[in-house]
């Protein structure tokens, strides 16, 4: 069986950020709100997060569906999992989650300074100091023949992308422009030397790119 490397549901700006400048403890994804950055993902039938009945089904509800689908491992960088930089100063911190993180898989997350290994219900993280490659290597062996996604932010991403270590990606580009923060790319166009790519408008507002290897 083959195992992808897949980015899935990634969302940035029109200028290409997914996340904006400043982040902290109170803003994890910087001066970007991410009611509105998020917008189209929350407003499905389909988002985990969901207290109300109802909400959207169609293009946006099939890729909210999709999220966990065949997935047996995550990539993160240190800034998904936290706002904290240098060294470990509080073990306590256990990511953004709460005691339900919503991976359900193992999660390897790139850092310089590790810590040790630790478990929230069904998802167990792990702190590696290693190059990409070697990452996915141990990603892909604890996936244990499943896909592995990349779960972000964009800096984590540009460097899978760098080693040319990416299978598909879907990015959505949601309607506003951020300046500043993290940034996938400054086109969307800029990786169709390797990648076919389609893109595919939502009633949402939010435009979803589609990019599988050549």
């Amino acid at each position: 069986m083959v195992q992808l490397v897949k980015v899935q549901n990634f969302n940035v700006s029109r200028d290409g950020f997914g996340a904006g400048s400043d982040q902290s403890l109170e803003h994890p994804f910087g001066h970007a709100d991410p009611t509105i950055m998020f917008a189209w993902a929350g407003a499905t039938a389909s988002w985990p997060n969901r207290t109300d009945p109802g909400g959207s089904r169609g293009l946006d509800d099939y890729f909210t569906r999709d999220f966990a689908n065949n997935i047996g491992a995550e990539i993160m960088g240190r800034n998904k999992f936290s706002p904290h930089r240098g060294p470990w100063t509080d073990h306590d911190w256990l990511g953004w989650w709460g005691d339900e993180p919503p991976f359900h898989t193992p999660v390897f997350v790139m850092t310089h300074h590790l810590r040790p290994s630790f478990t929230l219900s069904d998802t167990t993280f792990h702190f590696v100091d290693a190059e990409p490659a070697e990452v996915l290597d141990r990603a892909k062996r604890a996936a244990d023949g499943k896909d592995v996604r990349l779960g972000g932010g964009a800096a984590t991403i540009r460097q899978f992308l760098d080693a040319d270590l990416v299978d598909t990606m879907h990015v959505a580009v949601s309607d506003i422009e951020l300046g500043a923060g993290s940034q996938l790319w400054r086109s969307p166009d800029e990786f169709d030397d390797r990648f076919h790519h389609e893109v595919v408008p939502s009633p949402s507002g939010v435009t979803h790119h589609l990019l599988w290897r050549r």
